[in-house]
């Protein structure tokens, strides 16, 4: 499939760098994919979700939040908030370029964080939104961390592990994590909303995905990814669930491209 590096600047100036991913022909939808919790677009799934998002005719851009991957800025200070500000502007790059409302895709805290970005998006700009093993509750990530938080919060700064990778975390990151109140955020939404996630998901639980759908307005949809692993390092399973939300998403892309 055809791809492009583009870059475009987040809200503090410094420059994100992603890779929009291109179907064969026109595309009839336009997607924006969140990486999961200190992952990259080069992670397994953010590469095999956002090339089968192409394949069913999504042009679907992934990219590096601040600070991880190719992208500037700085991770230790970012947090959750960042995150959603990253989201925002590459929204906005993404509507000018096409003109076409999106459909926002997130994986783990990535999900988390679209369905949080959408009210600076804009619900105008959005055509729907699918979340794959998500938490409800943003601070849950906190329990990732192997560290002395406690230490962080005191001296304003520190070095943590997340996935057995070393990371320096400032007590700035950790408050804007635990300030995220998302099941209040879901509940403001007036999208179509699709909630992805494996019954047998060990890293964020099955009723996370019960929490966000009771949270949620109609049109909603949930969807078991039953066998799969928290982070669909199998490949098929990543094709599986870009198939169906691609399946899904069309139906709200078709009406938006009638409508403009």
């Amino acid at each position: 499939m055809p791809y492009e590096k583009v870059s475009f600047p987040a809200a503090s100036g410094h420059m994100l760098e992603g890779v929009l991913e291109m179907p064969e022909g026109p595309p009839h939808g336009i997607a924006l994919f969140a990486h999961c919790f200190t992952c990259t677009k080069q992670s397994k799934a953010a590469v095999a979700v956002s090339r089968s998002l192409a394949e069913e005719g999504l042009a679907t851009l992934r990219f590096d939040f601040t600070g991880l991957g190719e992208s500037e800025g700085e991770f230790a200070t970012a947090g959750f908030a960042s995150d959603v500000e990253d989201l925002a502007a590459a929204a906005s790059y993404l509507f000018a370029r096409f003109g076409r409302k999106l459909v926002l895709v997130g994986h783990s805290l990535g999900g988390a964080a679209v369905l949080a970005a959408a009210d600076d998006i804009g619900m105008d700009r959005i055509a729907a939104i699918a979340t794959i093993a998500a938490p409800s509750d943003v601070p849950h990530v906190l329990e990732r961390i192997k560290g002395d938080l406690g230490g962080v919060r005191e001296t304003g700064q520190g070095r943590v592990s997340i996935g057995g990778r070393p990371f320096e975390l400032s007590r700035t990151f950790l408050e804007r994590v635990e300030a995220a109140d998302l099941l209040a955020e879901v509940g403001k939404l007036r999208v179509p909303l699709m909630f992805l996630h494996s019954p047998t998901d060990e890293i964020v639980g099955v009723e996370n995905a019960s929490a966000l759908f009771n949270a949620a307005k109609h049109p909603k949809s949930f969807v078991s990814l039953s066998g799969a692993d928290h982070l669909l390092l199998e490949e098929e399973d990543a094709r599986f669930a870009a198939r169906l939300i691609a399946t899904w998403a069309g139906r709200y892309t078709v009406r938006e491209a009638v409508a403009g």
